[in-house]
Order: structure tokens, then sequence, then C-alpha cells
């Protein structure tokens, strides 16, 4: 199948988010239907062509091939708490049926005083037996993340996801803290995701299935790690989040919930039947999108249309997409092949 042929199918999409989050109001995206399904390409607006080479890979790959055989059918999620005041907190928490929240820290603008109130109000709202973990996205440095990691674990903090930037940083604050610290950037953004684990600078990864060029690429860097994972989404519509899941129900082992319920953070859907979590957990399956629902958020395929473009350029550097019994995409060639 001709690569130009699934960029012809390209429908672009903007969805309104609920609450302000990694500092977008509006989710944009464009899918693309092949005859596997469909698959999402929505990298963020800071990504470059490069970087975005990946997000196409993992379009590509849901559009064209089956995903793995999964051995659950269903997968543990956490609830997501964005940069909110407490009551917003508690309230995000006692209206899921989950028992994990990540909790946003860090946010520009913020004082560490309402990072603290956040994380109590959760703890208030889960109770004792309830896990937080908390998400700084590289906000702080070593030493700052030490100290407010000390002052938040006194709510008892099941990890901390991405408190630095860097790898380096990473592995120093490890040797300060007790609290667990888990590689989220570090992973998707690194031109070598595996370095995380060679250099010590962490207990757990983040493993995103777009940034890292679909499920079979995902599951690779899950395996060659070496360290427990948590699967996680880029605020995907139904259709990111359905392959986030068959990553998750396609891991040997999940200790950890997953990062998968994120739904409720957008306004609206590309499916008429979402990926919405339910007494913590999410389905394995694969919603149809349905056109109406798309068509209420669609906009200009033209501008994704000419970035998926410029992603192609990009992606003769990556592994052919493969799998067994269903075509695959050689991104130098841009063709199908058996």
């Amino acid at each position: 199948m001709e690569l130009s042929d699934l960029l012809g199918t390209l429908r672009a999409f903007a969805i309104p988010m609920r609450t302000k989050f990694r500092g977008i109001t509006v989710r944009e995206g464009a899918l693309i239907e092949g005859p596997a399904g469909w698959g999402e390409f929505s990298p963020f607006a800071e990504y470059g062509p490069r970087e975005a080479a990946r997000w196409l890979a993992s379009a590509i790959e849901s559009a064209t091939v089956p995903w793995p055989e999964p051995v659950r059918d269903r997968v543990p999620v956490n609830v997501t708490v964005p940069a909110v005041a407490p009551e917003r907190a508690r309230e995000i928490v006692a209206g899921s049926g989950c028992r994990t929240a990540k909790v946003k820290v860090a946010e520009q603008g913020q004082a560490p005083a309402e990072d603290v109130e956040r994380v109590a109000a959760v703890r208030d709202a889960l109770g004792a037996d309830g896990r937080i973990r908390v998400d700084a996205n590289g906000g702080w440095d070593v030493g700052t993340a030490a100290r407010m990691l000390r002052a938040l674990d006194r709510y008892t903090l099941e990890y901390a996801e991405q408190p630095c930037a860097t790898l380096e940083e990473l592995a120093e604050l490890r040797r300060l803290i007790d609290i667990p610290v888990a590689a989220d950037e570090s992973i998707r953004k690194a031109e070598d995701p595996l370095r995380v684990r060679a250099i010590g600078a962490a207990d757990v990864v983040m493993v995103k299935v777009q940034p890292l060029g679909g499920v079979r690429a995902a599951l690779r860097v899950a395996q060659a790690c070496g360290l427990p994972v948590v699967v996680s989404s880029a605020v995907d519509s139904s259709v990111g989040l359905a392959a986030g899941v068959a990553l998750a129900a396609a891991l040997p082992e999940l200790p950890y919930a997953c990062g998968l319920a994120t739904m409720s953070l957008l306004a609206g859907d590309v499916t008429a039947d979402p990926l919405a979590e339910s007494g913590g957990e999410l389905p394995v399956r694969r919603p149809a999108v349905s056109l109406a629902a798309l068509a209420r958020w669609e906009t200009d395929p033209g501008p994704w249309r000419r970035r998926a473009r410029a992603a192609a350029e990009y992606l003769g550097a990556e592994p052919a997409i493969t799998a067994r019994n269903g075509p695959a995409i050689t991104a130098r060639e841009g063709r199908a092949g058996p």
C-alpha cells in the first residue's frame, strides 16, 4: 500500500481540553485509515519532523497491521489530576473509579505550596490505601526535586515521574532520595531510549506508543530496558488510546496501573464509544471511528498532511514496520510490501 494513499485518507481534528493540560487547551491531531483500521498521528506542536516521524510510524502501524495478541482483557489505569486547585483535584479523584492517581506538579507559575496542597487533597480523596504518583514533566532541578519530593512523600508517593529534565539529573537525584524515579520524556524524546538503564537514571520507565513508533517498537523498548513499565498516553483520542491499551495488554507483566485514562481530559472524541475508564480499568478493545463524531471536531487536513509528509522524510532512518501476517511499510520507500 502506498504511503501517499494512506495520507490521502487523513482527517484532522481539534478537540478542546476540559482543563488546561501541559500548557494546551485544545488537543489537535490527525487520523489515517488503512486495511487494519485507523491510526492516530498527533505529535505536539513543538515537535519537528524528525521527532514526529516516530508518531507517524505508529499511525502507519495501527492502520496497516494487526496488533500483538493480548495476554489480558482489561488494563488497570490511574486517574490523571492536572495542576488544578485542591477542591477540583479532590472532585476529579472522587469521581473516578481509580485507586491510583497521577498528580501534575511543578506547573509553571504555581508556587510549591500549591503542589503540596493538591497532593494532600488527592490523598484525602483516595484514602490511606490509594496510590499517588506525581509528574513534574522535568520541571525541577535536582535540588528542588529532592526538596519537593521529600515534602510530598508525607502523603506516600508510589514514584515520581520525570522530576528533572535530563538523564544525568535523574541519576543524581536517585542518589539523594528513597522515592522511586520514573523516566518519561527521557524515554520518548531520547535518540537512545535505552540509555536510561545504562546510567542508572530510573527505577521505572514510562512507555508511550506514538512517541516510540508504534506498539511493537514500544514492546522492544520495554523489553530492552529491563525495568518495570508503565504504559501512558499522549492525551490521545480513543484511536491513540486503543494502541496504548494494545501495548499494555501485550506486556508479559504489568505491575503498575497505566496512565491511559485520559479521555476524561477531552471534551469530545472521534468515536461514539470512547475508551473511558470504568472501575479503575479499561477494556482491551478498538473503538470504531464515528464519522459523525469526527465531523464535529474536524479541521483543515492540509497542515497535518504537510506535517506528515515532512515527517515521512525521516522514516528511512527507522526500522521497517513489520508484523506477522500483515503488510509492512518501509519508511524509505513509502510503500507497503508482503
